[in-house]
């Protein structure tokens, strides 16, 4: 491995600083392999990712070791608003003073005041919010919400969805992550049917005894595979019909990354249930939430500590997740994301038409996108060369020939065409590579 200078070299004065400028790459993997996640770790590097990430800032981040990579993973939607966002950060900084994570048992002014600004910017007939501290917590609350109102214990989903890893989150998803811990289900509580197939639906959902549909509104893990015209309408108007829930998993697809605050209602479909994270937490403080009406919310009239979080709704989660959408409600927000959107449509088209043979299709709602190209693991192959060249985007681990491209809601210009610079020679470079 190079022995580039750190990232963070020469920023003293506080023990952390200290630690990442102490910080060997080669000691990092020996320490992981040894006592975190052998496996992962292991996988990484037999796939020529060698990262281990520095100092980041915006829609960049550093290597330990110095290389600068352009993020357009963004951890799932997690970094939105770009990494360390300043806004977030001084907003955190400022709630330290007043607040710590508080007491789950109790109400908070910024529990309150989160909750309130969360409906306002939610479908009508949306009436209560609860908190978590993951994206695969508050799954697990939706779920539990479904069975308390239908009576009902069966969970409909789509084949090769992702969910989470919590207990029945990772049931309900793909069998990848459920079987290695023995997690998959009978069909008595858990059913999946194949994405965009309406009758396949109907078929699950007649039985009378689902208490739920969740879905990804665009399934990410999967791909970003677009929902046809109509599909999710007539998955809504069947779960009214056989007495189930809809529950809409917007946290890789909501927070105006559809160019709407959450992307279900760009299709016309007021759901029962949203559950949102990731970049809810403007990527400062986990924090997560289930937006549910008031069937679904029934269960807190029953038994109010039914379910409890000790991490869910945390004060100082709350403060940042008030700041992510007062910047998300910014009209300039809102407009950047349209640009964005459009502008790197544009360049890509020009770098598709360049490898005609090799990248073959752009998905897009907006900022969710997934570029998909020509053979088996193809997308695995463009995720290690543009690595090379200094942008960092991943395969879809449930159909590698598709790349998640998911740009900033805040990316300039500047960046964009930074951007599509490197992405044309990485992406000229993996086809090559495989003879396209």
């Amino acid at each position: 491995m190079s022995k580039r200078k750190s990232a963070f070299s020469g920023q003293k004065g506080n023990q952390t600083m200290k630690i990442f400028d102490e910080a060997k790459k080669d000691q990092v993997f020996k320490d992981s392999l040894t006592y975190w996640n052998s496996g992962k770790t292991q996988e990484w590097l037999d796939l020529g990712i060698d990262l281990v990430m520095g100092k980041r800032e915006g829609y960049y981040f550093y290597d330990l070791e110095g290389q600068q990579l352009m993020d357009v993973h963004i951890n799932g939607g997690t970094y939105s608003l770009g990494h360390r966002n300043k806004e977030v950060i001084d907003a955190l900084i400022e709630g330290t003073a007043q607040c710590d994570m508080g007491n789950h048992h109790f109400p908070s002014v910024v529990k309150a005041a989160l909750a309130k600004t969360v409906i306002e910017a939610s479908p009508q007939g949306m009436t209560h919010v609860i908190y978590g501290s993951s994206g695969g917590e508050a799954v697990d609350l939706s779920l539990k919400c479904a069975r308390n109102a239908t009576g009902r214990k069966k969970i409909i989903s789509v084949q090769n969805c992702y969910h989470g890893h919590t207990g029945l989150a990772v049931a309900a998803g793909s069998d990848r992550f459920a079987k290695i811990f023995l997690a998959d289900t009978t069909a008595e509580f858990n059913v999946k049917v194949p994405f965009n197939d309406i009758e396949a639906m109907e078929q699950a959902l007649s039985k009378n005894d689902a208490a739920c549909v969740i879905m990804e509104t665009i399934p990410a893990t999967y791909g970003f595979p677009l929902p046809k015209e109509g599909y999710l309408p007539a998955v809504k108007a069947l779960c009214e019909k056989y007495g189930a829930l809809y529950i809409a998993d917007e946290v890789q697809t909501g927070l105006m990354r559809s160019g709407e605050m959450w992307a279900i209602t760009g299709y016309g479909v007021i759901p029962d249930m949203i559950v949102t994270s990731k970049g809810f937490s403007g990527g400062i403080y986990p924090i997560s939430a289930v937006i549910m009406n008031d069937r679904a919310a029934q269960w807190m009239r029953q038994d109010g500590s039914a379910h409890m979080s000790t991490f869910g709704g945390s004060e100082l989660g709350c403060i940042c997740a008030l700041k992510v959408f007062e910047i998300l409600n910014r009209p300039s927000t809102r407009e950047n994301v349209k640009f964005v959107s459009q502008y790197l449509r544009n360049g890509l088209e020009q770098i598709k038409a360049d490898n005609p043979h090799f990248f073959t299709g752009i998905r897009q709602n907006s900022l969710i996108m997934g570029l998909e190209f020509a053979g088996a693991g193809s997308a695995v192959l463009v995720m290690q060369h543009l690595y090379k060249n200094g942008v960092w985007a991943i395969y879809s681990m449930l159909d590698n020939r598709v790349l998640q491209f998911k740009p900033g809601l805040l990316c300039t210009k500047e960046y964009c065409d930074e951007l599509l610079g490197k992405m044309a020679k990485g992406i000229k470079e993996a086809a090559a590579a495989c003879g396209k």
